[in-house]
């Protein structure tokens, strides 16, 4: 059955799904009411932490007289999620008290530290842990049941799926995540990202690293490693680099370089700190204003704001021998207002590049920047 429970992003009425932690209470609820009542069953009723009801039907079940399996299917509605269509097992036995949660086949296991889970753990993380804890509560008291529980989570795909998702990156080796804090997954959650970055930082200041660099995607990632040289861990912070300042100051950095293609980080001369198109899209107009700035004649300028991308706009002023001027004036514009988000509390630098150009500009800091990250060495 699926959730009809909705959201709207950007005019579309979306589908919301249900998390792997959801999932994974489901099978543990039922495998539970399978192993005391001794029947079968085929639906259990899962009450979310944010107050859904959900109904979800139960499948790959083996009984005996000392355990239960089964699994319940995820469905993550309209969200393009990796695990989508997963099934999530759940093995149950009696114990003599407590509940015992542990991680089976496909399953991550957390091999560094700052994380939700701690290092050695399954990748079970503490809001599925309580759901799980819950369900079997109720159960137990449904069928006057005193004792503990052994549970053994799996998910046979598991370790296929994992290399898609970021868990590799974070030092969750084997498997995925069993992931869910609402118990709902919100179709193209913005929320899920920012909690990714939230989670990268926080590991590496665990690990203690006082400056960190950032990088908004893949071209980034490759600038810094092939151009820069800088064999350093970055964390990947998508569009969203007023929240990356805003938890870097959070977490008590010392200091951030932001390396990123022009596209994306020539937005931030105009103070447009999330550069997602469909919240601001003002590349040209920017470029515009800072090549009128240089003196650019109004037949140029009007040729800049017809531009598609960022390489033709910089091949005119090439052309023109007002590139470097201009970059110039956006560097300094960009310095503003990263510092201006931070408010002096850490040391933050951007370094601005094309893959037709190369590099192009950076801000004052980030030589200073860079000796930094050579003398942490956090991998």
């Amino acid at each position: 059955m699926k959730l009809e429970e909705y959201v709207y992003r950007d005019q579309k009425r979306l589908r919301c799904g249900y998390t792997t932690g959801s999932c994974a209470a489901a099978a543990a609820k039922a495998a539970a009411q399978m192993l005391l009542s001794g029947e079968r069953v085929d639906q259990v009723a899962l009450s979310t932490p944010k107050g859904i009801l959900l109904q979800l039907p139960v499948g790959h079940i083996r009984l005996s007289e000392e355990s239960v399996s089964c699994a319940v299917q995820k469905d993550s509605g309209d969200d393009p999620d990796v695990t989508d269509g997963v099934w999530v097992f759940a093995e149950v036995r009696r114990a003599d008290k407590g509940v015992y949660i542990a991680g089976g086949e496909g399953i991550g296991r957390v091999t560094r530290p700052g994380l939700a889970c701690a290092v050695g753990e399954a990748a079970i993380n503490p809001g599925p842990r309580r759901m799980i804890a819950n369900v079997l509560q109720e159960v137990g008291e449904t069928y006057g049941y005193t004792g503990g529980w052994q549970v053994t989570l799996s998910v046979p795909e598991g370790k296929r799926l994992a290399e898609k998702t970021f868990n590799p990156r974070l030092g969750i080796t084997g498997g995925i995540s069993i992931l869910g804090t609402s118990g709902i997954v919100e179709p193209m959650s913005e929320r899920a990202l920012v909690d990714t970055i939230r989670t990268e930082l926080r590991q590496l200041r665990t690990l203690g690293a006082r400056t960190v660099v950032a990088v908004p995607g893949n071209y980034g990632e490759t600038f810094l490693r092939e151009q820069m040289r800088l064999p350093c861990r970055a964390v990947s912070c998508s569009n969203y680099i007023g929240e990356l300042l805003d938890m870097a100051v959070e977490f008590g950095f010392e200091g951030l370089l932001l390396v990123g293609h022009a596209g994306k980080l020539v937005k931030l001369a105009g103070g447009v700190m999330n550069t997602h198109s469909r919240y601001a899209d003002a590349r040209m107009e920017i470029i515009t204003a800072h090549a009128a700035l240089c003196g650019v004649s109004p037949v140029l300028a009007g040729k800049l704001m017809d531009c598609v991308t960022t390489d033709e706009a910089f091949e005119l002023l090439q052309k023109e021998q007002l590139l470097s001027p201009v970059m110039d004036s956006l560097i300094q514009k960009i310095h503003f207002h990263i510092n201006a988000r931070v408010r002096g509390q850490l040391t933050v630098g951007a370094v601005l590049f094309s893959n037709a150009f190369g590099l192009l500009g950076q801000t004052a800091e980030v030589d200073g920047l860079l000796q930094r990250l050579k003398g942490e060495e956090i991998e």
